[in-house]
C-alpha cells in the first residue's frame, strides 16, 4: 500500500510552482522528479507514542511530480545505506563500533565517499579489489545484493525497480566494482523520489526500526543554517540544495546529492509560521546539475505555500 495519498490542492500547488520557476528557462521537466508531503504537525513528535506498525496506517497527504520515475540517486543513496545499518544492528548482523559509527556519521554528515565504501563493504561482507572469475565473481555479487534483498522485502511499493548495491566513487569503480557495474552501467544504483521520501518519512517520525535507532539517523542529517557555519565549509549541503531557501529560525534535516549529472536533496524542514513538510527532487543532466537555484527556490516557494 502507498504510503501516502495524491492531494489535490498541493498537486496544484506543485504542479504551478515547478512551471513558474523552469518557463523562463529550457530546463525540461521529465529531467526532475519531486514528492512532497505536507504535515499538520511535526512528525518529530510521534516517536514516543505511535508503535511503528500503527504509524505506516496512518494517512498522509503528499503531491508528487514523476515519484516514480528511476533515476540515479548520487549521495543520496547514503540515506539508504545508513537505513541499512540500523536494521542489520537491531537484528544482531554487524558489531557496532567506534570505527562503524564514525563511517556512518561521515558518510551522512559530510557525504564521505571512503566512509561510504567502509560501510558497504561491512553491510555485505565484500570488498573491492581486482578483477574476479566468473565463479567467485557470482559469489562476491550475491552478496553485494544483500541490501537490495533486505528493501524488496519490505514489500514496499515504490521500491520497484530500485538498485542499492553499489558503492559511490569520485573517480569511478575499478577492478570487480566495474565488473559489477557493468559494461553499459546496467547495474547503477536506482532510486525514485517516492520510495526516498518513504524512508525519510519514517526515519523522522522514529518509525525506522526503533525511536533510538531513527534518531540516531537524524542526529547525522541535521544541518545548521548559520551562515558563518555554512562560509566555512563549502561542502555543507545547504547552500545550492533546499536548506538555502528556508526562511531564518528554520530546522533542517537532509541528505544532498551531486555530480556532474544530477543534483538532488532529500529534506525535512521545519519552518516558523510554517506547516512542517517533508520535500525530495532528484534532477538529471548536466543543466540540472549546474544550476545552484532551482531547488532553493522550489523550498522557498513551497515553505510561502504552507504559511499559516
Amino acid at each position: 500500500m502507498a504510503f501516502y495519498s495524491q492531494d489535490p490542492n498541493l498537486g496544484e500547488l506543485l504542479a504551478a510552482n515547478l512551471a513558474e520557476l523552469t518557463e523562463q528557462t529550457s530546463a525540461d521537466l521529465s529531467e526532475l522528479s519531486v514528492t512532497w508531503l505536507v504535515y499538520s504537525s511535526s512528525p518529530l513528535d510521534l516517536a514516543a507514542s505511535i508503535s511503528e506498525a500503527d504509524f505506516w496506517q496512518m494517512p498522509q497527504a503528499g503531491a508528487s511530480h514523476l515519484g516514480r520515475q528511476l533515476r540515479y540517486p548520487a549521495s543520496v543513496v547514503k540515506l539508504f545505506y545508513a537505513a541499512a545499518v540500523e536494521s542489520w544492528l537491531a537484528r544482531d548482523l554487524l558489531l557496532e563500533g567506534a570505527e562503524l559509527r564514525r563511517a556512518f556519521g561521515a558518510m551522512l554528515r559530510d557525504s564521505s565517499n571512503d566512509a561510504t565504501s567502509l560501510v558497504v563493504d561491512l553491510l555485505t561482507g565484500t570488498s573491492s579489489g581486482s578483477e574476479l572469475p566468473a565463479d567467485p565473481f557470482n559469489s562476491w555479487a550475491r552478496q553485494r545484493q544483500l541490501i537490495n534483498q533486505w528493501f524488496e522485502g519490505l514489500a514496499w511499493p515504490e521500491w520497484e525497480g530500485c538498485n542499492v548495491c553499489q558503492k559511490t566513487w569520485t573517480d569511478g569503480p575499478y577492478g570487480r566494482e566495474q565488473q559489477f557495474y557493468g559494461s553499459n552501467k546496467e547495474n547503477r544504483n536506482r532510486l525514485n523520489t517516492d520510495v526516498t521520501a518513504r524512508l525519510l518519512h519514517g526515519v523522522i517520525a522514529g518509525a525506522w526500526q526503533s525511536p533510538l535507532a531513527s534518531a540516531r539517523i537524524r542526529a547525522a542529517l541535521s544541518r545548521s543554517l548559520d551562515k558563518s557555519e555554512r562560509l566555512s565549509d563549502p561542502e555543507n549541503q545547504v547552500d545550492g540544495f533546499f536548506g538555502e531557501g528556508l526562511a531564518e529560525g528554520s530546522c533542517l534535516w537532509s541528505k544532498a546529492g551531486w555530480m556532474s549529472k544530477a543534483r538532488h536533496d532529500a529534506a525535512y524542514c521545519e519552518v516558523p509560521d510554517c506547516a512542517p513538510f517533508l520535500l525530495v527532487a532528484f534532477s538529471e543532466g548536466s543543466s540540472w546539475a549546474a544550476d545552484n537555484q532551482f531547488l532553493p527556490a522550489l523550498a522557498r516557494r513551497l515553505s510561502e505555500c504552507l504559511k499559516r
